[in-house]
This record gives C-alpha cells, structure tokens and sequence, in this order.
C-alpha cells in the first residue's frame, strides 16, 4: 500500500484551508495531487522508504498533525493505487484508516457496488445493474464481449480491468490556485431534483460573482454529487467560451446534472468547482445580440456593485437567474 487518498473533513465554505493541509501532505512527499474541495491524492513509495515506516502509519501521523495544526480531521484510504486508494477511502471512518493490501485486492473489490467505482455514474451503474451485474465481482467475471456491448468498447474494458483489481493510474501533482469551488450541502439527504437545481443555481452565481471580482474566466465547470451512503459521481464540462457569467455557469450546471439521470438519489451534498482560470482581460467572447443575455449581465453588474457595498449576502440566491 503506498497510496493514500484523504478526505479533510472541512466545513463548508472552508475550500480556503485546502493549501495549507495539502502542504502538510506535502512533508511527506512531493507527489500530492489535489481532488478539490476537500480531497487529496498521496504517492508514499518515497516516504515510506525514507521513514522507515509503511503508508497506514504515515497515515496516522498525518490525521493527528491535520488535527494538531489545522483543527481538522480527516477520512483516509490507502491503497497499491489511486483507484483503490478511493475505493478505500469510502469504507473508511475518522480516527481509522481502511487499507486495501496488494494481495487481497479482488476480495476487497468483490462485493462493492459498481457505483463504487470513480467515474461510474448513475447511468452506466443503472445499466450494469439491469443485466445483473451489480457487483465488481459480477463484473470482473463478465465476458468482455458482453461489457463492451452494454457501455462502449473502452468504456468496458477499462470498467473490465478496474473491477479486477487492475489499477493504472498514478499521482499526478497539481494545485489549487487556477480553480474556485464552493459546495452546498444539505440538512438532509435531498431526494426533490427541484432543491437540487436550487442548490446549483445558488452555487452557480456564487461562483460566478466570485470570479468577476477577482476580474478572472473559467473554461471548465466541474460538478460533484456526493450521496448518503458517502460515494460521489464527479463530471466536468469544457464551456463553448471562458466566462465569468452566472447564467452560462447555471446553464452548464443545469446540462451535468441532467446528464447523470438521477432518480430519487439521496444526495448528501453538491458542488462546483470552475478551473482553468485566466484574466478577464484576455479572455475572447463570442458577440451576441440577445437583449435577455445583455440584461442579465447588467443586473449582474448592479449585483455585483451591491456586493462590494454591503457584503456577499446582498443579493437573494436566484434573484440573477436568467
């Protein structure tokens, strides 16, 4: 086991603490791949050789300095791999790392969801499961021929090697600094798709106005659904062009959800984030003579002007949409 995936069990709004914990991952080794708003990928291959100690220890130290100098706990899997490391990382609790050793993988995965695994949607896992292959076991199992022809010829093989164990990811560094994200979760799990697109469109404008006064565009849109039973489905959109517009944003928004065909999923949570970030000021647009889009980006303005007066909270959530 020489990765691990950990989740900061940050409050909301708290995305700015995100840096400074993946800094402390940081101490270990230079391998540190943020999954925002409040995840991280590890590589301790290094680590573990030059502590003298395997990667559930080096685990152990980092949830108590996480506690220590950020107040924060933390949920942590660990794994031969990034994609068992976030398998892992859903059956684990505070205060106990879940490992998965490299000799037990297939028996690790035997009897998980499908959905379980990244980039499994509800759609892919809702077709899976009408032809009985609702278990990574099932699936590992499952002729390849039958799998290429219910989700796609690459889709199923890779589906095939990641149900048997076969993880060919790596770590990849990165960093926070191009993206903005902001969450809104519920009180609840929320079954009404009417409170979800609600959130959205909370977030969206959130997001939007956040951008514009940093004068910044975003190219892409990412969408994370997190659900009751602690799994998540996660979706990124390329816009048609780099904008700071809630209205565009809330549009993109609206089309991932849409896309996951969700039917009465328990969702814990959502969140946004925007990446690729460049100045507004090199930024090229596309000329548009719809007066509704022209009026909405001048409300946007006043908006935005009554925010810098009298604080975030000025303007209603939804009173922007278009």
């Amino acid at each position: 086991m020489t990765i691990l995936c950990v989740r900061f069990q940050l409050p909301p709004a708290h995305e700015a603490a995100l840096p400074g914990l993946l800094g402390l991952l940081e101490d270990f080794t230079p391998v540190v791949q943020a999954l925002p708003p409040d995840a991280a990928l590890a590589d301790l291959r290094g680590a573990e050789r030059y502590f003298g100690r395997d990667a559930v220890e080096l685990a152990s130290v980092i949830r108590v300095r996480a506690l220590a100098h950020h107040g924060v706990d933390c949920m942590i899997g660990a794994g031969p791999g990034p994609m068992l490391a976030r398998v892992a990382l859903g059956e684990a609790r505070p205060g106990v790392t879940c490992a998965v050793p490299e000799d037990a993988v297939t028996e690790f995965l035997a009897d998980k969801p499908v959905a379980a695994l990244p980039g499994v949607g509800a759609a892919t896992a809702r077709t899976l499961c009408e032809y009985g292959l609702d278990t990574l076991g099932l699936v590992a199992t499952a002729p390849l021929s039958t799998l290429q022809r219910l989700i796609g010829a690459k889709a199923g093989r890779e589906l095939r090697e990641k149900a048997s164990g076969i993880d060919r990811g790596r770590v990849v560094p990165d960093g926070v600094s191009r993206s903005l994200a902001t969450e809104r979760p519920f009180t609840r799990d929320e079954l009404d798709p009417d409170r979800h697109r609600r959130a959205l469109l909370s977030a969206a404008e959130e997001l939007g106005a956040r951008l514009r006064a940093l004068d910044k565009v975003c190219r892409t849109l990412t969408l994370t659904v997190r659900y009751a039973d602690r799994s998540s489905t996660t979706r990124s959109r390329t816009l048609k062009e780099p904008t700071a517009h809630s209205a565009a944003l809330t549009r993109a928004a609206y089309g991932m959800y849409e896309a996951l065909g969700l039917q009465r999923a328990r969702v814990r949570a959502l969140a946004l984030r925007a990446e690729g970030l460049d100045p507004a000021e090199q930024a090229s647009y596309q000329l548009t003579f719809d007066p509704l889009d022209e009026k909405a980006r001048r409300i946007e303005e006043v908006a935005d002007r009554a925010r810098a007066k009298f604080g975030p909270h000025a303007v209603m959530p939804g009173s922007l949409a278009a």
